[in-house]
């Protein structure tokens, strides 16, 4: 039986402290920020006491969700902007929630409360520690909160909202879109939590090739499989084709919609949990899409970076070896057994001719099925089977079966069989699956696996005939060794030291015909973080089945993603005189699936002029079984710069494949070389700002006269200053964290420390910083305002409330998007674009102008068309554009002031 898995909750909370005044006294706030697995608890916040009232308080309103989602060359940037409103006469807690896809990485994240911005940063994760001891020892206690979708993970803030005051909420996300059977998947979560009066979704699409295939599905519940062409569209969603390689989609649901959708999401909960349930959830607003691509790949360059994609089709599948080792542990007892009988039958049938396959049963014990148990009655498995002695069992090894209707017939009623009893021997049912692998196929007579003294002897009885000991061989099918393992709990039997099992598998499964160990972890309780080691060491992955009612089907749908292999060993070659050594993302591939794609990017060489690889792999030969030959393709692009922004999904792609190296590391912590991949990881995220399980997002609650800035977090000058009220005592600013008196850091992070990035969930907590990071790694990754629809959070000086004098100095006032981007202790803006921090000086006194006093032109003005450059407070146009379409058209007066690219209708006048 499977051991109970105990829940570890990380959670790290931030203080809000104000200066004491002697008339009004705030107590401190506490952001709660933290997930918990056993899926069940909220954020929560201290909030002031309340005194007691006879009359209602309305409730916070959400007014407006607006998501926009950027996706270029597969790479997404999404943002999530939020607003609420309080319209009571005194503060209430409101919660913002966004459940974010499980490979994305939060790339920024801003609050506006009471007029004032929280801009986080970046910070290295361990910091954060130190704060969550300081507010335990102060009482105050992190919560708990669930995730309801699938492959996703959450990001919670709750926070006090004050009287009759907006608050507003943007995060932002990147990521990585995947190719699964031949499309493009993009996953945007809706959990207002409640109707939204306005909610906007807007996904732009821009590919350098035509776009082949849209599909925009109705709106997902969370809880199914990819979809496909035979799936409804959405009725409500508008499609804009702008050009063969541009698209827009726009999604407007309204209130009656978004009732409907949330019906349909609560209907789904009750029939899986049994009872009501009220989740305030839309579901997953999915676009698919795929594009034409050149027969010998794809290769952009820009700014000195290169993406290359290869995705080649019309190739023959390679023939595999499948182990198929199935958990039939007491623990799969019920619906687990019947879905894992139902996809097997499936599976089954989809097996390819010319492969070949064998199936391994566990639970106590280990058996390996032969196809003429079918023609038998069943009979009860030996009682050594369901023994928890492992003492002096050996293990009959059975010649794997070639796929043929009359065996696939057969191995239908051997997996109808299977029963669930018994404990978990993973151990022994790992050691038989490559022990199978290692022997080949073509070898006749009996072998056996003694596991008497803990090694793997095989013994043979019998004429035996090995493919790699006879005159025969060159006829054998070189076969794709692949291990399907599937386990629903934790080792309970023989050997259950997860790291002693990984160790030896990974020993013995070694030398050229090496398996690749795809792990399924059904349900809930199986250790994933297990099953993903394991895995990572063995070339391939781990992947979680939902213990749904659509279970059957997920198995199905993972196993058509590796069914037909289309190439092996897949080696991209770059003369080294064309990229920058160690630059190159993962560039060695076990192999290519169809509908899948391999993605390599890298930096180029200041000297180089093109590009010309070299791709080789082994491919099949069509209608014969046997033989595979050298497949090789040498494409050619020359080094010219494109519109896409390739830096960051070089970033992204880097961090992603360092994480993977670091947790298949035996002890990942103990590595503290520059060179080991957590450093190296941590070093890109720091740069680049994403929020990954080495890193913890900081933000800096600013006083109502001094603007948010990088240097205050790092200002080591100013002395912390004590917070007293009431007898209480305690500091502003948490130990080794200085701040400028007055304000005070909010720590927001992310801890991943005891999960995966592939899994559906993971642990969110609060994140410090000892304010040691450079001023460029604190560069803000995305300005306040995001998206191209033209959303603003703070379109009006109204928005920003007494905040807004910071603006003063500079003649800003009606300029209220420039705050987020304010450095005013060096009197500028730092604006990011292309993934570059940019400085842009302000003046307090008249507008500055040009040497020449001329106005130069520029091509890129606030409405699209051409204008003259002159500095922000000359161009009327300016005042009620977004940060982000200002990062798109700012120039520099005099090289080196603030300056906007204007239409020549809306320039003030230069003064005198």
């Amino acid at each position: 039986m499977m051991k109970p898995k105990w829940s570890i909750v990380i959670g790290y909370v931030c203080i809000l402290a104000m200066p004491a005044h002697p008339l009004n006294v705030a107590k401190p706030e506490a952001i709660v920020v933290t997930k918990a697995e056993d899926g069940q608890g909220t954020g929560t916040q201290a909030t002031p006491s309340q005194s007691a009232t006879a009359e209602p308080v309305p409730p916070i309103k959400l007014t407006e969700m607006e998501v926009t989602s950027d996706v270029e060359l597969r790479y997404a940037h999404t943002a999530v902007v939020t607003t609420v409103r309080n319209p009571a006469k005194r503060a209430q807690e409101t919660t913002f929630r966004v459940l974010l896809p499980e490979t994305a990485f939060i790339s920024g994240f801003t609050m506006i409360l009471d007029g004032k911005p929280y801009k986080a940063y970046v910070k290295e994760k361990e910091e954060a520690k130190k704060i969550y001891e300081q507010a335990v020892s102060q009482g105050l206690g992190a919560a708990q909160v669930a995730t309801k979708a699938r492959d996703s993970n959450q990001f919670v803030v709750s926070v006090n909202v004050e009287p009759e005051t907006m608050a507003m909420f943007n995060l932002t996300c990147e990521e990585m879109l995947a190719r699964r059977n031949n499309v493009y998947n993009h996953v945007i979560n809706l959990h207002p939590g409640s109707v939204v009066p306005k909610l906007t979704v807007t996904v732009n699409i821009r590919e350098q090739q035509p776009i082949t295939v849209l599909r925009v599905p109705e709106v997902r519940t969370g809880n199914e499989i990819d979809a496909t062409a035979e799936d409804k569209p959405n009725p409500n969603a508008v499609i804009e084709k702008c050009a063969e390689n541009e698209v827009t989609i726009v999604f407007q649901p309204s209130v009656e919609e978004q009732k409907r959708l949330m019906d349909i999401y609560e209907a789904k909960e009750k029939e899986g949990n049994g009872r009501e349930v009220k989740t305030g959830v839309l579901g997953q607003f999915v676009v698919q899409y795929d594009v034409d691509r050149p027969p010998k790949g794809e290769i952009l360059v820009n700014d000195g970076y290169f993406v290359h994609f290869f995705a080649p089709s019309n190739l023959p599948p390679l023939n595999k070896h499948v182990v198929f080792v199935l958990d039939t542990s007491g623990s799969m007892m019920g619906l687990k057994i019947v879905q894992l009988r139902q996809a097997m039958q499936t599976i089954l049938s989809e097996l390819n001719e010319g492969d070949y396959f064998s199936i391994v049963e566990f639970s106590s014990g280990v058996m390996v099925h032969e196809l003429s148990e079918a023609d038998k009655e069943p009979i009860p498995k030996p009682g050594s089977f369901f023994s928890f002695n492992q003492e002096n069992q050996s293990v009959k090894l059975v010649p794997p079966t070639a796929v043929n209707p009359e065996n696939v017939a057969k191995a239908k009623v051997i997996v109808n069989r299977l029963a669930a009893t018994g404990g978990t021997n993973i151990y022994s049912a790992l050691e038989v699956g490559v022990m199978l692998i290692n022997l080949g196929i073509g070898w006749q007579g009996s072998a056996y696996l003694n596991n008497t003294s803990g090694e793997p002897i095989v013994t043979r009885s019998g004429p035996p005939t090995s493919p790699q000991t006879t005159a025969v061989a060159a006829e054998v099918p070189q076969l794709e060794p692949t291990i399907i393992f599937l386990t629903d709990g934790e080792p309970t039997v023989g050997i259950t030291s997860p790291s002693k099992i990984i160790s030896h598998t990974t020993e013995i499964n070694s030398g050229p015909n090496k398996a690749t160990i795809y792990s399924l972890a059904f349900g809930s309780d199986a250790d994933r973080k297990f099953l993903r080691k394991l895995s990572l060491k063995n070339d391939g992955f781990m992947r979680h089945i939902y213990e749904d009612s659509d279970a059957a089907l997920q198995l199905r749908d993972f196993y058509r993603q590796i069914s037909s292999p289309l190439l092996a060993d897949v080696k991209f070659v770059y003369p080294k005189n064309q990229i920058k050594e160690d630059s190159l993302t993962k560039h060695w591939f076990r192999r290519y699936y169809a509908g899948s794609e391999t993605v390599v990017a890298g930096r180029v060489s200041e000297t180089a002029t093109e590009l010309s690889p070299q791709v080789q792999a082994f491919c099949g030969v069509d209608g014969d079984f046997i033989r595979r030959i050298p497949f090789e393709v040498m494409p050619v692009a020359p080094v010219r710069n494109s519109f896409f922004p390739l830096e960051r999904l070089w970033a992204y792609l880097t961090v992603k494949q360092l994480l993977d190296e670091r947790d298949a590391e035996d002890n990942p912590d103990e590595n503290k070389s520059p060179d080991s991949p957590s450093k190296k990881a941590l070093a890109i995220a720091l740069k680049y700002e994403f929020v990954t399980p080495l890193t913890s997002l900081v933000v800096v609650k600013p006083n109502a006269t001094n603007a948010v800035d990088a240097e205050s977090v790092n200002d080591k000058s100013v002395e912390s200053a004590p917070f007293v009220s009431s007898g209480l005592s305690m500091p502003l600013f948490a130990p080794g964290l200085p701040g400028p008196s007055g304000s005070a850091p909010l720590f927001v992070g992310a801890d991943y420390s005891d999960l995966t990035l592939d899994e559906d969930y993971a642990n969110f907590g609060l994140g410090a910083s000892s304010g040691s990071s450079s001023q460029s790694n604190m560069a803000v990754s995305q300005p306040l305002i995001q998206g191209q629809s033209g959303s603003s959070i703070a379109s009006s000086p109204s928005n920003l409330g007494q905040g807004g004098n910071v603006l003063a100095p500079y003649h800003l006032e009606e300029y209220p998007w420039v705050r987020p981007l304010l450095d005013s202790a060096n009197d500028a803006l730092n604006v990011q674009t292309n993934s570059t921090a940019v400085t842009l000086s302000l003046t307090k006194g008249p507008a500055p102008k040009n040497k020449d006093g001329v106005d130069a032109k520029c091509p890129a003005a606030t409405d699209g068309a051409a204008g003259v450059c002159v500095y922000l407070t000359r161009c009327e146009a300016a005042k009620t554009i977004t940060a982000d379409t200002y990062s798109n058209t700012y120039c520099r007066v005099d090289d080196k002031f603030a300056g906007v690219c204007c239409p020549e209708s809306k320039v003030v006048p230069q003064s005198p």
